[in-house]
C-alpha cells in the first residue's frame, strides 16, 4: 500500500484498512461519502457495495462509483443471505441506530468477519466535561447534545461486554488517538474503539 493511497482517507480508515484483507467482497452499512469502499476497491481490489439512508450521502457516494443502496439500517440486512461478504464494516454508525443489539447481530449474520468503530465515551477529554457538568464534544463527538446524531454512547468495556452477549469472537480491539494505535490505557487515552469480529465458532456435540 502505496503512501499516496494511504493519504487519500483519514488516518482513522487507513489503519482500519489494513483489518481487510486484498480482494475481499465487503459490505459498508453506513458508508457515508463512500471514501473508504472507493479506497478499498482502489487500493485492495475489494468488490462490494454500501448502504446508506441520507440523500446528500448516497449521491456522494455514487458519484464517486460507488455501488450504495439507499436503506434504513434500523430495518435490518435482510436485502443479504447469511455469510455473503468477506468483511461487513460499520464505522462510527453503530452508535446512531436506535437498535444496536439487532444490528451488530445481522453485521455478523451477512459477514464472515465484522470490523465496528465507534467513539469511546470513556475518553479522558469526555470524563473531565462531564466532571465539569457538560456533555463532551471533541473531535469523535463534534456535536452539541441538542444536535448529536448519536443516540447510544459506549465505553471499549461496554461493547465488549455487548459482544460476549451477542456470541461473538474479538479477534482485534483497539483505541485510535489521531488515527495512531494507543497501548497504554487505551479505555482512558483513545478517542476511537475499534473491533474486529466473527461469531463464534459452535462446539462440536
Amino acid at each position: 500500500m502505496s503512501t499516496q493511497q494511504t493519504t487519500l482517507i483519514r488516518p482513522d480508515l487507513a489503519f482500519i484498512s489494513r483489518w481487510v484483507r486484498e480482494g475481499a467482497h465487503v459490505l459498508d452499512v453506513g458508508c457515508g461519502d463512500g471514501a473508504m469502499l472507493r479506497y478499498l476497491e482502489q487500493a485492495k481490489r475489494c468488490t462490494g457495495y454500501g448502504i446508506e439512508i441520507a440523500d446528500d450521502k448516497v449521491l456522494e457516494s455514487a458519484k464517486r462509483g460507488i455501488n450504495v443502496i439507499q436503506h434504513d439500517m434500523e430495518q435490518g440486512l435482510g436485502l443479504f443471505g447469511d455469510n455473503s461478504f468477506d468483511t461487513v464494516l460499520c464505522l462510527s454508525s453503530l452508535q446512531m441506530m436506535q437498535q444496536v443489539e439487532a444490528l451488530l447481530r445481522e453485521i455478523v449474520r451477512v459477514g464472515h468477519e465484522a470490523i465496528v468503530s465507534f467513539p469511546n465515551f470513556a475518553y479522558w477529554p469526555h470524563r473531565v466535561a462531564l466532571l465539569k457538568g457538560r456533555m463532551p464534544v471533541s473531535r469523535s463527538l463534534p456535536y452539541q447534545w441538542y444536535d448529536t446524531p448519536n443516540v447510544r454512547c459506549a465505553t471499549i468495556y461496554d461493547f465488549q461486554e455487548l459482544a460476549e452477549e451477542c456470541g461473538l469472537e474479538v479477534l482485534e480491539c483497539v483505541a485510535l488517538a489521531d488515527g495512531a494505535p494507543v497501548h497504554f490505557l487505551p479505555n482512558l487515552r483513545g478517542s476511537l474503539a475499534v473491533f474486529r469480529l466473527r461469531k463464534k465458532a459452535r462446539a462440536a456435540a
